[in-house]
């Protein structure tokens, strides 16, 4: 699993860091999203995939995924 943040989609509401704290931490300066492990192991995929599908910015993506939903624009 290959996982990608933008930064610019980022809306700083730390889903991601409550779901998967292993792949995903936030700046203490902004509060975005900063990418710890872009390559996370099978145990992390579930997490991963349920911090991709919270994301109300749409930030996170998992190019190597498929199925994946598109993200939305607010």
């Amino acid at each position: 699993m290959k996982v990608t943040v933008d930064q610019d989609r980022c809306c700083g509401s730390g889903q991601c860091v409550l779901t998967a704290p292993a792949v995903f931490d936030q700046s203490e300066d902004d509060g975005l999203v900063r990418l710890l492990d872009p390559t996370p192991g099978p145990a992390d995929h579930a997490a991963v995939r349920l911090a991709t599908a919270l994301c109300p910015g749409g930030a996170i993506t998992l190019p190597d995924q498929p199925d994946q939903p598109a993200p939305t624009t607010a």
